[in-house]
């Protein structure tokens, strides 16, 4: 007897899911095994912080725009006021992202932070206030792509509203028209 096969979404970019995950969890390996068995807080600050600003530049710049079709950046405008800038793909192009792949992305990046304030955490319980900042770091560069992807998705979500409302009304006024001209003939 046959059974029926359950079709299940692949990852539609497999090396950007991977590098998306792998410099988190390089950062966070590297922090906690080398600040449980080597005390060389130099080595840990510099290892782990760069390991942190790739994940956030790998995030930010390539598997943000890969993975879920977002892009964010912040400018200084001439008055010296900072100003966020959105990039998304248009509202088709969206809705034809895979869903393994952003549910991957958005999982990933607020576990990420998670995971830094509970190292934040035990840090202020073992009063290491050097190894706080390290983790402060770390955090402050995971916040930073959630609140620049959240506010994107916002920005993003308003689009894919947009040309949902777009279509239909593009279909509507389709079918009216067609229907009228078979009407009248013309």
């Amino acid at each position: 007897m046959d059974r029926p096969q359950v079709v299940s979404e692949n990852y539609a970019n497999p090396i950007t899911c991977l590098f998306h995950v792998l410099f988190k969890a390089a950062a966070l390996a590297f922090y906690i095994l080398f600040s449980l068995f080597v005390k060389s807080f130099v080595i840990i600050f510099v290892i782990t912080v760069l390991l942190a600003a790739l994940d956030f530049w790998v995030v930010k710049n390539v598997s943000g725009r890969i993975l879920v079709g977002l892009r964010w950046w912040n400018e200084i405008d001439d008055e010296g006021n900072s100003v966020w800038k959105f990039e998304c793909l248009d509202g088709e192009s969206l809705a034809r992202m895979n869903k393994k792949d952003s549910w991957l992305f958005w999982w990933t990046i607020y576990l990420n932070a998670a995971a830094w304030i509970i190292l934040g955490v035990f840090s202020l319980i073992r009063l290491e206030a050097d190894y706080l900042l390290v983790v402060g770091v770390c955090m402050t560069l995971s916040i930073a792509n959630i609140v620049g992807f959240t506010k994107c998705n916002k920005d993003a979500k308003k689009n894919i509203r947009a040309f949902v409302e777009n279509s239909a009304q593009n279909a509507i006024t389709s079918r009216i028209t067609s229907s009228l001209q078979s009407a009248f003939g013309i």
